[in-house]
C-alpha cells in the first residue's frame, strides 16, 4: 500500500512562490509515474503536472507552463512541485497521486489513470 504525503502549501501573495512535497512511503517512487492536481471546491480535480519514472520526461497544464515546474528525488522517495510567478487563480487544494499500474506510457494526465492519493495540501494565493 501506497501512502503519500504532501506539505508545503500555504498562503502567498501574487507573484510569489511557493514549493510542495509529496513524500511516498509503501513502495518504491522510481517504479511509478507520478503527478500533481489540484482542486477547487465545486470543480472536477484538474491535471498540473506530471513526471515521468525517472524524471526525465515532464509534462505540464498549459495554465502552469513557465511557472510551476516538477522534479523528483527517488532516492529520498519525494516529488517536489516548484511553484513561481503564483495567481490568485493558482489557489486550490493541490494533491499528489501515483500511478503504480504498468504500462508503456511515460506520464499521465487523467486523475482516474492514477492508483493512489495523498490527502492534499491548501495553496491560497491573494491578489
Amino acid at each position: 500500500q501506497v501512502q503519500l504525503v504532501e506539505s508545503g502549501g500555504g498562503l502567498v501573495q501574487a507573484g510569489g512562490s511557493l514549493r510542495l512535497s509529496c513524500a511516498a512511503s509503501g513502495g518504491t517512487l522510481n517504479n511509478y509515474r507520478m503527478g500533481w492536481f489540484r482542486q477547487v471546491l465545486g470543480k472536477e480535480r484538474a491535471f498540473v503536472a506530471a513526471i515521468s519514472r525517472s524524471g526525465a520526461s515532464t509534462y505540464y497544464a498549459d495554465s502552469v507552463k513557465g511557472r510551476l515546474s516538477i522534479s523528483r528525488d527517488n532516492a529520498k522517495n519525494t516529488v517536489d512541485l516548484q511553484m513561481d510567478s503564483l495567481k490568485p487563480e493558482d489557489t486550490a487544494v493541490y494533491y499528489c497521486a501515483a500511478r503504480t499500474r504498468s504500462s508503456v506510457r511515460t506520464y499521465f494526465t487523467d486523475a482516474a489513470e492514477y492508483d493512489y492519493w495523498g490527502q492534499g495540501t491548501q495553496v491560497t494565493v491573494s491578489s
